[in-house]
């Protein structure tokens, strides 16, 4: 499911288990339909803060975005494919 901050400042959404979800002023993040119907969420629903769309049909991301992120998270951490060895050879 999506969701949309609509309000013109950043915002915390407390989510179920302790997690936060952070939006700034126009953003969209994805969250369960567990997340849905959390007390701290249907209040903010209410009042207009946020707005949420979608059955909950995606699941991850497709395509480019999801190769990107993975090459980028390998060369922050990294993984250049080499093994580093250590001790007496």
């Amino acid at each position: 499911m999506d969701i949309i901050n609509k309000t013109k400042r950043p915002i915390a959404i407390k989510l179920p288990g302790g997690k936060v979800l952070r939006l700034g002023p126009g953003n969209t993040g994805q969250i369960t339909a567990k997340a849905a119907e959390h007390p701290p969420v249907k209040k903010l629903l209410e009042e207009g803060v946020i707005e949420v769309s979608g059955d909950g049909g995606r699941h991850g991301t497709t395509g480019a975005n999801s190769q990107s992120a993975t090459s980028s998270a390998q060369g922050k951490l990294g993984g250049g494919g080499t093994a580093r060895r250590s001790g007496d050879r």
